[in-house]
């Protein structure tokens, strides 16, 4: 399968005993969230032992009195940025990750069900808050981590980027559990030189409405047990 050198599928064997797991359908909901959040953690180590550097901080001291030098993470200007509302079943992973509190703003898009095309609902990045402000958190991210379990068309991930181009991201990266081949080819074209993606599995095809096959299900309908709405 040949994909854009910006996609990375995960080779992890715990993970991919993780996927499999997630897609079948006797797997319940409490089992869901745990396993979204353990691939989440799994990708989260590899991406972002790519995008993030390690740098000395200040001095401290141990609880038995010797000093040692501290470490940073940089860009310290991180943020996570769900889309609703399946993502949020992967931010308590990244944050745990992220040795420091960081903002997460959260985007909502959904399919048209006609075209299969996004529609934003929702967005919370402080675009009112002005570019020389101090207030942590209200400026645009050097970097944001997208979270979203599936891409399915790459409508949805696409406009995502596109969204947080504008507010000023100089750099994202997109962590999803499973991907189309077609859906993550698009979302990767959108900002090619600035986005990677790391996904855990892709599947060749979709069903007519935009569903992955074989896929994992509707992850939203799953987590918060709306199957059937």
């Amino acid at each position: 399968m040949s994909l854009p050198s910006n996609v990375h599928i995960s080779n992890h064997p715990c993970l991919k005993g993780k996927l499999s797991r997630l897609r079948s359908k006797s797997t319940h909901s409490r089992e869901v969230k745990s396993l979204i959040n353990d691939i989440a953690t799994i990708l989260g180590c590899e991406a972002l032992a790519t995008a993030l550097t390690a740098h000395d901080g200040p001095k401290d001291e141990t609880p038995i009195g010797y000093e040692y030098t501290t470490t940073t993470v940089q860009p310290e200007a991180l943020s996570i940025v769900p889309i609703l509302r399946s993502g949020l079943g992967m931010v308590e992973a990244i944050q745990n990750l992220l040795p420091e509190p960081v903002p997460v703003h959260h985007l909502g898009l959904y399919r048209e069900p006609s075209t299969l095309e996004p529609v934003e609902y929702y967005n919370n990045l402080p675009h009112h808050i002005p570019s020389s402000s101090n207030v942590p958190g209200t400026n645009a991210s050097s970097l944001a981590i997208v979270v979203d379990p599936v891409i399915a068309t790459g409508g949805t991930c696409a406009a995502a980027i596109q969204t947080l181009k504008e507010w000023g991201v100089k750099r994202i990266i997109v962590l999803s559990v499973i991907a189309a081949a077609d859906g993550v080819r698009r979302a990767a074209e959108e900002w090619p030189e600035a986005v990677e993606i790391w996904v855990a599995g892709v599947d060749a095809e979709l069903t007519p409405n935009g569903m992955l096959k074989p896929g994992v299900g509707d992850v939203g309908d799953r987590l918060f047990l709306t199957i059937g709405k």
